[in-house]
């Protein structure tokens, strides 16, 4: 009696195989996307994000949605990976969306605006504020959708070839700085100057600039700037917590079953985690070697602060004066920080500086 129940189990069962075998076949397409990234492989951290994403993308289904990666250049340039996606030459990109502000200036705050929100607090405002709903709109006029995939933390200032005392000594300042964080330093005297990556080293070791900006010391070091300018300051409020997306043609994602579409979520998310977690890990001991081969951290002076700061509030204000969507993200930004700041304060700001103020004591 055991014997033939067993047998007309395992029967229905083979049958209910043989039935959601193809079913399961047919939800689960054969799909190969192309991504360009707005980096280039050298920064293995960012460019190994999209990397990273993809992998998840192809766990999670098998190997049956492929993503092949692309550094900057090699199928787009860096600058012209959002066009690609509108247009659908690629599927989709890896890319910061403050490069594309000349298109649509709210898409600033998809990576961060100055004096914005730090990358716990941008996590947070994209995932549950309007941040998502907000940038997505931008990105819907261009034929394009984007998911939070990946934060660099908090950026470094540069490294400067003199010393910074006072607000006058910015006045004809060199440096190599693009996007808003240089908008509001020419208000201060700086002369912003856009200069590809490769040609940086050699144009601040001639002294065509005095400074250059870059991310943080894991990949500042492989710059090798620190050979030529020796203060290297701190923070980089321009970008406080810049994040970058996975940006995808808006048709082809709409194209793909339910399933891959949530799995390009989470795979989002994962590289998300994965990117800031890599960074946390990497900078500290680069800045360690940075201050061994002789760099010199210094910290803004308040003054340069305080004054990049009012430059900064009045620069988005005239913006949000001309465009009502830029106003509505400026003030939900705002809010949002105002919210979290007083938070922060208690809790985690609190909790740091005394870990900071004490560490070495155990």
């Amino acid at each position: 009696m055991e014997r033939r129940t067993f047998l007309t189990g395992a029967a229905v069962a083979a049958a209910a195989g043989a039935v959601a075998s193809p079913a399961v076949a047919q939800s689960m397409p054969e799909v190969k996307w192309r991504l360009t990234s707005s980096f280039p492989k050298t920064l293995d951290t960012i460019f190994g994000t999209a990397q990273t994403l993809a992998k998840y993308v192809s766990d999670a289904t098998d190997g049956r949605f492929q993503i092949q990666c692309f550094a900057a250049g090699e199928l787009v340039p860096a600058l012209q990976a959002l066009d690609a996606v509108t247009t659908g030459a690629v599927e989709c990109a890896h890319t910061p969306t403050y490069f594309y502000t000349g298109k649509d200036p709210v898409l600033v705050f998809g990576t961060g605006s100055p004096f914005g929100l730090n990358a716990r607090m941008a996590n947070a405002w994209w995932h549950f504020a309007d941040g998502a709903e907000l940038i997505n709109a931008s990105l819907a006029k261009f034929n394009a959708i984007g998911f939070l995939a990946g934060n660099s933390g908090c950026q470094m200032g540069g490294f400067f070839r003199k010393e910074l005392k006072e607000v006058a000594d910015l006045q004809g300042l060199k440096f190599r700085i693009a996007g808003m964080g240089g908008q509001v330093l020419a208000r201060l005297g700086v002369v912003p100057q856009v200069i590809a990556p490769g040609d940086v080293y050699s144009a601040l070791e001639r002294g065509t600039i005095d400074a250059a900006e870059f991310v943080g010391p894991y990949d500042d070091e492989k710059t090798g700037l620190y050979r030529v300018a020796k203060y290297y300051y701190y923070p980089g409020w321009w970008e406080g917590g810049a994040m970058i997306h996975f940006i995808s043609n808006l048709e082809k994602y709409n194209e793909l079953p339910p399933a891959y579409q949530a799995i390009l979520k989470q795979a989002s998310d994962a590289a998300n985690v994965w990117m800031l977690a890599k960074y946390d890990t990497v900078n500290a001991p680069a800045l360690r070697r940075l201050l061994a081969a002789g760099t010199e951290l210094r910290p803004f002076p308040q003054a340069i602060m305080e004054a990049a700061l009012k430059a900064s509030n009045e620069l988005l204000a005239e913006m949000a004066a001309k465009n009502p969507d830029f106003k509505k993200c400026l003030d939900s930004v705002n809010a949002y920080r105002g919210d979290q700041l007083a938070w922060w304060q208690v809790g985690e700001l609190s909790f740091d500086s005394f870990m900071a103020r004490t560490r070495g004591r155990s």
